[in-house]
């Protein structure tokens, strides 16, 4: 239930909402993607890019290095978690490991979120503890 496009949330967004009306018969809501060429185009070469990378550090240093900064990138994405009373994560550490971290994008900009309501700080770390019974 989007309110609209991620770089404009509170503008509706035809191009992205479904034009034909829902029917009540159970059916599953669609996640909104993104369709357009050029970005599928990128998160390719990004793909391509990291690959190539680990490829050269394996043939560099052997299969321990590719397999270590997997896990360290593995461990700083799930490890990473601020409430987001205090501005949630940005996924620095992340953006560091991979080497990405003097990029800009519309991710970093525009969350998506930025018209909703949020959650206090007890319920958010009640929700991230399990204690919400």
């Amino acid at each position: 239930p989007s309110l609209g496009a991620p770089s404009a949330p509170g503008i509706h967004d035809t191009l992205r909402s479904n034009l034909s009306s829902p029917s009540s018969s159970g059916q599953h809501p669609t996640t909104l993607q993104s369709t357009h060429p050029l970005e599928a185009r990128i998160v390719r070469w990004r793909a391509t890019q990291d690959a190539l990378k680990m490829e050269g550090l394996r043939r560099t240093f052997g299969i321990a290095e590719p397999v270590r900064r997997g896990m360290e990138l593995k461990i700083a994405r799930e490890g990473e978690w601020r409430p987001s009373v205090l501005g949630k994560s940005a996924g620095v550490s992340g953006d560091i490991l991979a080497g990405r971290d003097m990029e800009v994008g519309w991710e970093d900009v525009f969350v998506g979120d930025e018209t909703r309501e949020g959650v206090d700080f007890h319920s958010e770390m009640e929700a991230r503890l399990k204690m919400d019974w």
